[in-house]
């Protein structure tokens, strides 16, 4: 079976990510200049990809990485145990400075969620074994050219004091360690960075992910289909006026495109209708769950903003939505990422869903 040249499925491998070089030139550069950066972002807008190429890159030219992925930690046991394993897993010249320094700690290395498991009286205390990874990852890295990557930062808000602890361990080494943070929450996230009563407030660079460009997505898909012997014809439009240059619904969306051309030809007549519907049918049911999960207010005004109707008004009376309560949703889902606004006027950012939304609840 041919491979399609527009994967999709998960975080890409850095030889993968296509129409980003300028942002991960950027972001390059601010790294190696030891300028603490925040990458923020939607879901599925490929953060993690970029960051993946960026690092790619920087360990090419001789720089070591850890990356530590915060995704939904509960606890500062879980916060410590994903420390270890980004320590555990650092690649380059510090991962052997790493295992040097870990002889003083308590537990080996790359196993502490095996050691917070045993018995209560047998376990390391977490607080303290969160502590000690900080103060190794610091040594670690400011023995050799290092960049730490902190994945979904917003997890950290979930432990109290947690976030506050990472600051202290790193403020004063900023200057000697490439520090990069990420997350899918961008209200949440340029929060972290701007209210003066965070830890971590006017302490990076924020730096927004965009979604693809037209010429970004002309150039990903032109090459896809060439690549394998297709002709794009005028795919590259069709795909961007449908996604507005979402990431991964671009590329999902070309690959739907790209399976119903055959080798050797175009996008004929009907083609682009076909790979919507089979996008369509390969995407209901995990919109079906995703719309399902909102509260009330919010499956309202995701209705309205679907159909670019007024959040106020006789048609959110129709839906049973007060003033109030699309007010407290609309800021819930933009908060989230769910919602955004683009020249004064609301849009839900993933346009699979808002397509859904429209077909599932017509006018």
């Amino acid at each position: 079976m041919e491979i399609s040249p527009f994967p999709h499925q998960g975080p890409l491998e850095p030889g993968q990510v296509r129409g980003r070089d300028p942002l991960v030139a950027d972001l390059t550069e601010r790294l190696t200049a030891r300028r603490v950066t925040a990458l923020l972002g939607p879901r599925r807008f490929g953060k993690t990809s970029v960051l993946r190429r960026v690092t790619a890159d920087m360990a090419d030219a001789g720089a070591s990485v850890i990356w530590v992925d915060l995704y939904e930690v509960t606890s500062v046991a879980d916060l410590a145990r994903r420390f270890d394993s980004g320590l555990a897993e650092a690649t380059g010249q510090v991962r052997g400075r790493l295992d040097d320094l870990a002889v003083g700690l308590t537990f080996d290395l790359g196993f502490l969620g095996v050691d917070l498991a045993r018995r209560s009286d047998e376990r390391p205390d977490a607080d303290a074994a969160f502590a000690a990874l900080l103060d190794t990852l610091v040594a670690g890295a400011r023995a050799t050219p290092t960049v730490l990557v902190i994945d979904e930062l917003p997890g950290i808000e979930r432990v109290p004091g947690a976030a506050g602890l990472l600051r202290t361990k790193l403020q004063h080494h900023v200057q000697e360690v490439g520090l990069a943070f990420a997350g899918s929450q961008p209200s949440l996230m340029r929060t972290m960075f701007v209210d003066p009563a965070r830890p971590f407030y006017a302490q990076a660079d924020l730096v927004e992910i965009e979604p693809f460009t037209p010429a970004a997505v002309e150039e990903i898909v032109v090459e896809g289909f060439r690549s394998t012997g297709r002709q794009p014809g005028q795919a590259a439009p069709l795909i961007h006026r449908f996604t507005g240059g979402h990431p991964y619904r671009t590329m999902q969306a070309a690959d739907a495109l790209w399976r119903v051309v055959e080798p050797g030809g175009g996008p004929a007549d009907g083609c682009w209708t076909t790979a919507l519907d089979r996008l369509r049918d390969e995407t209901n049911l995990a919109n079906e769950a995703a719309f399902g999960a909102r509260r009330g207010g919010e499956k309202a005004v995701l209705r309205l903003v679907a159909h670019g109707d007024a959040l106020f008004g006789s048609t959110a009376d129709l839906l049973g939505l007060s003033a109030g309560a699309a007010q407290h949703a609309r800021e819930a889902l933009v908060a989230n990422g769910d919602v955004t606004a683009t020249d004064g006027r609301l849009r839900i950012v993933d346009p699979v869903l808002a397509d859904w939304v429209r077909n599932r609840f017509p006018r």
